[in-house]
């Protein structure tokens, strides 16, 4: 059976997952063969110079035309509109694979995890938490699952950008609270606080996190608008969203956590840091190394840093031999083929919509935490 995908979305997210999709059959040959079936946004000319680039064999500029007529459907839109298409696929029993953060709200992402119960573990909801399928990463959690660390007391993670620097810079969705929800804190926090659920066991309630502390920073409050026009000042748009958050968290095994997320940090394109220590040793890993997981072990003097490229390590044994590394668009590659082979097999799939209801729940209270000025406990 070959699965028809239609996907939302052609710009930045599009060409990523497209890319993947016809990386598959490649490289995953006991990956499900599929068809890039339509391809859905509103422009149609635009529309049509995508669809050829990215091999799509059709277009439509309703997802309401699409979502019960495909097999699997990708939402990749902009965040706002993440609910409404992704709930009524599932209600059509079409499986959904949605980028994150879930939704711009806890309300939206409340809504679409329950939408995601209903339809049922046979009909997959995805999302996209694509640096879980990092191999560092998913050797560091075998690490963390053995034990070697020993009990964990310190959780550290940021993510650093600084592609809005420049006040010039145009505005975007991105700098809009209606359409992304938030800025940095849920854009870059959202991948953080999944990957810290992820490695230290959120499904554990000794690993639950049970309150946070936040702060968020807007640093430039409006932006000019691209081709605005001729003559005078541009035209702007406000800013209504952070530019920079940082946060605090408290454990329920006592452990303490901190997280940074900018895209005002001068020199860091896409520095994505977790950083692990326990009672007997610590891990440390940047995405701009994704090939590298730095681990101390208990009686070493430093951190060893090692080259997760061999053929036993996770997905790599699709790839090229041991040193030649793997870089960010794999990792979009690992988790079309878990999240079709998922859908194939009639099965569920994680990262699914409850983590990332999970994640838009940490999101909220560091929000809440900011406008109140105290600390917020998660329910």
């Amino acid at each position: 059976m070959t699965l028809e995908v239609g996907v939302l979305g052609y710009r930045f997210m599009g060409k990523a997952h497209a890319n993947a999709m016809a990386r598959l059959p490649m490289f995953f040959p006991d990956a499900p063969a599929i068809e890039r079936s339509v391809l859905v946004g509103r422009d149609e000319a635009a529309l049509e110079d995508a669809a050829e680039r990215l091999g799509f064999a059709s277009i439509a500029t309703d997802w309401r035309d699409v979502v019960a007529d495909v097999d699997v459907f990708y939402n990749l839109g902009p965040n706002h509109v993440h609910a409404e298409p992704s709930i009524a696929a599932l209600e059509a029993g079409t499986p959904v694979f949605c980028e994150k953060p879930l939704a711009p709200t806890l309300d939206d992402a409340e809504a679409m995890a329950a939408a995601a119960r209903e339809a049922g573990d046979d009909v997959p909801a995805g999302c996209a938490f694509n640096y879980r399928f990092v191999p560092a990463i998913r050797y560091a959690k075998t690490l963390l699952e053995a034990g070697d660390l020993g009990e964990i007391h310190h959780v550290r993670g940021r993510y650093l950008q600084d592609w809005l620097v420049d006040p010039d810079a145009p505005w975007s969705w991105r700098n809009d609270e209606e359409m992304a929800g938030s800025g940095a804190l849920g854009d870059l926090g959202a991948h953080t606080v999944d990957l810290l659920r992820y490695l230290v066991g959120d499904d554990d309630l000794a690993g639950a996190i049970e309150r946070v502390s936040g702060h968020l920073e807007t640093f430039v409050e409006e932006r000019p608008v691209e081709d605005a026009g001729e003559g005078g000042d541009p035209e702007t748009r406000p800013v209504t969203v952070d530019d920079a958050y940082t946060a605090q968290l408290a454990f329920a095994n006592g452990a303490m956590g901190t997280l940074e997320g900018s895209r005002f940090a001068t020199g860091h394109k896409n520095d994505h840091t977790i950083e692990i220590h326990g009672s007997r040793g610590s891990l440390r890993f940047s995405l701009e190394r994704l090939n590298e997981l730095e681990v101390l072990r208990a009686g070493d003097r430093g951190y060893e840093t090692i080259l997760v490229t061999d053929a036993d390590d996770p997905y790599v044994d699709h790839w090229w031999p041991p040193g030649h590394v793997l870089g960010w668009e794999h990792t979009f590659v690992h988790e079309n083929y878990e999240f079709l082979s998922a859908v194939a097999d009639g099965e569920s799939f994680a990262p699914s919509f409850a983590d990332g209801l999970a994640a838009q729940r940490v999101l909220d209270a560091i929000e809440r935490s900011d406008q109140r000025g105290e600390w917020v406990a998660l329910e």
